[in-house]
């Protein structure tokens, strides 16, 4: 949005604001150069629209133009979803200047976003992730450290990212929790469970000392046989071979892990709000698609067990 040289003074109020929030989500809250960017585009197209329109300040704005720059999103072929999305992200400049301008009103608050089907996440049963555990060979050095790896995925809902990069200097085993680097380097500190913590110390006791002999010297937890940190893929071949030994699918994400533990934990009557600080969502909208699973989980079981169903 900002211009250069002689085009400063036609920088309009609205495209201002624009820089100015941008400017607090890269540096006051952290997100990465990849999601400011989008939302960047987005917020482009919106005031672009707006412009047209002869709305060349927030205060300008009302709740029909929202209403109608999606109606228009919409009518120009771009999916329900991208424009849910749109919608969003305009929400969140809206309500950053609310708290931070005297006087601001927020427009989005009565626009709803277009239906759309959400697709729901790939959520293993408590007894499936049981059976992939049971079936890691746990007799060699490597199948605990494999273990150990995947027990901490679903037992703390890391992203695979975070597993893989998760360091020993942020185990507080003593404590009962692990302190993890999210997207948009948001750090966040989660539960861990005594299954992860026993597995994950066997391996730093008894395995991760001769593997780390073989590499450069590193604080990483989880180490492949050459002494350096596992890659993603490295993680993804660890699972597929304990899901084909246990039979429970054909094939399971690593993701599929965090789903899991996500719907698990709300299944077993956990709060929204906590399951979403445990994930690192910055946006709680994000952690309700867990909500759903949950009830398709139970018309499934209405549908399997009732008379009727």
């Amino acid at each position: 949005m900002k211009k250069a040289g002689a085009e400063v003074a036609r920088v309009t109020e609205m495209e201002a604001a624009i820089d100015e929030y941008l400017d607090h989500l890269s540096v006051e809250r952290g997100l990465s150069q990849s999601t400011v960017a989008s939302y960047r585009g987005d917020l482009a197209s919106y005031a672009s629209f707006l412009s047209s329109r002869g709305k060349t300040s927030p205060e300008s704005v009302g709740p029909r133009d929202v209403s109608e720059f999606t109606a228009a999103r919409m009518d120009d072929g771009v999916s329900a979803r991208s424009v849910a999305r749109n919608l969003s992200c305009i929400r969140g400049f809206h309500r950053y200047l609310v708290v931070t301008r005297d006087g601001a009103s927020d427009p989005t608050v009565d626009v709803d976003a277009p239906k759309f089907r959400r697709r729901l996440p790939d959520v293993l049963s408590v007894h499936e992730i049981e059976e992939i555990l049971k079936a890691v060979d746990t007799s060699t050095g490597l199948g605990i450290r494999d273990r150990a790896m995947i027990e901490v995925a679903y037992g703390a809902g890391l992203r695979v990212s975070e597993l893989i990069t998760l360091e020993i200097s942020n185990l507080f085993f003593d404590e009962g929790y692990i302190r993890c680097m999210g997207k948009g380097s948001k750090e966040r500190v989660v539960p861990v469970g005594s299954e992860a913590i026993d597995w994950t110390t066997r391996y730093r006791r008894d395995v991760r000392p001769p593997l780390a002999a073989r590499g450069p010297a590193t604080d990483v937890v989880f180490l492949n046989v050459r002494g350096r940190p596992l890659s993603r893929m490295g993680f993804w071949k660890i699972l597929q071979k304990a899901v084909r030994r246990a039979g429970v699918r054909d094939r399971v994400k690593p993701h599929s892990l965090r789903h899991s533990f996500a719907t698990h934990m709300l299944e077993g009557g956990a709060d929204l709000g906590v399951v979403q600080e445990m994930l690192g969502h910055a946006d709680i909208s994000t952690t309700q698609i867990y909500t759903s699973v949950d009830r398709e989980y139970l018309k499934e079981i209405h549908r399997t067990f009732h008379p009727r169903g």
